[in-house]
């Protein structure tokens, strides 16, 4: 795909025309506070839906209850096991890399700011690893499943700070487009599919070719339930590398609230962080995976760690060789990287599932692993800007 700066212009005027007219429904008969109580019932697939549910919500969740007929299940399950296998790398890239990227986009910090408040960034961190973990469950799209009522009030969310922001003249739409425009929804879709991945090859993470291309198909059914227009998404990693080099140079740059979210983000992680011995590592981390340009934009702090941390790809090497020769090490370090996952996502929530709910305001608190995988060994597609 051909991407310039003229398609991506296009982009940022489109929003999601469903979520959208279900949500200027919901707040024009007054029915919001209606649905977000009866919602809190339906929180898995095949629940049926609560009495009083208004019709316009009723008709929305019946449009969006299956995944997009054209889904190849064969990938979906190797992106599946791809995940078990990495989910504590994983866990590390959307913490450290792809949130940061969020920042460094000023006018995505901006409406970060405004949505979801500046005093409790966990709970967007908590909302997005619990996303991934029903995503990746073995029954995500099946009866009982969690991943489908999350994508839609998702989905609904979205829609419903798009209508805000736009109905109380809080954005600026002439000079940053539509809030959450469709070049902004495949952007995201970008930092939490390419980015980790570009972050896992930074870690120095073994990664086959094929669970690599199965983890960023994931990530298109996931942008398909969420609204993102799918012809104008990367089919291929080699188109969404071409894009996300086209995003990040039309958009990214320092700004006041991308350096406080990532302030925030860093003392997040550093309270979880058992001690103060290590809390620099935090913030070496994202360092690392972000870049020196990116993180000096965002007042990332240097320490010491920054060199210690570049060792970090050489533990992970050799904690894949035990993987390789040892079944028990290997079925060990799965069991581990699954209990440290549950445990960040814990940590977070503070043990509460996370509730998705449409805001009638904006206000400030808003397993199996194989050796095969290193076969074919993967390797992100080059740059398509040079610097």
């Amino acid at each position: 795909m051909n991407y310039t700066e003229a398609s991506m212009n296009a982009l940022r005027q489109g929003g999601d025309e469903l979520a959208d007219a279900t949500v200027a429904a919901l707040f024009e008969r007054g029915e919001v506070g209606k649905f977000n109580t009866l919602m809190r019932h339906v929180s898995t697939t095949g629940t049926p839906f609560p009495d009083g549910l208004p019709d316009v919500a009723r008709e929305y969740l019946r449009t969006t209850s299956a995944p997009p007929d054209w889904v190849d299940w064969e990938l979906m399950e190797k992106a599946r096991l791809f995940f078990i296998d990495n989910n504590v790398h994983i866990s590390t890239a959307l913490s450290f890399a792809s949130m940061p990227a969020c920042y460094v986009v000023p006018h995505v910090a901006r409406l970060l700011s405004a949505t979801h408040g500046l005093k409790y960034p966990s709970k967007r961190m908590a909302e997005t690893g619990q996303f991934t973990v029903y995503l990746m469950q073995p029954d995500a799209f099946e009866a009982g499943g969690r991943f489908i009522p999350a994508a839609q009030k998702v989905r609904l969310l979205h829609a419903s700070i798009r209508h805000h922001l736009q109905r109380e003249n809080r954005w600026d739409t002439g000079a940053l487009g539509t809030p959450i425009c469709q070049e902004d929804m495949i952007g995201g879709q970008m930092f939490f599919s390419l980015l980790v991945l570009d972050s896992l090859h930074r870690l120095g993470i073994h990664m086959s070719t094929e669970g690599a291309e199965a983890y960023y198909y994931a990530w298109r059914v996931v942008g398909a339930m969420l609204g993102v227009d799918q012809q104008a998404v990367p089919p291929a990693l080699d188109d969404a590398r071409a894009f996300l080099d086209l995003y990040m140079v039309r958009h990214m740059g320092p700004s006041e609230e991308g350096a406080l979210l990532t302030r925030q983000l860093i003392d997040l992680y550093e309270e979880v962080v058992p001690g103060t011995l290590f809390d620099p590592v935090v913030s070496a981390l994202i360092r690392h995976l972000i870049g020196d340009t990116c993180a000096d934009w965002l007042r990332v702090p240097r320490s010491s760690w920054d060199t210690a941390v570049k060792a970090v790809p050489h533990l992970l090497g050799f904690l894949e060789t035990i993987e390789d020769r040892s079944p028990l090490g290997a079925r060990a370090l799965d069991r581990i990287g699954h209990l440290t996952t549950l445990l960040e996502l814990s940590s977070l929530t503070r043990g509460r599932v996370m509730h998705y709910a449409i805001p009638e305001q904006l206000k400030d608190a808003y397993g199996v692993t194989s050796a095969s995988h290193r076969a074919r060994r993967w390797s992100p597609p080059a740059a398509t800007f040079s610097s």
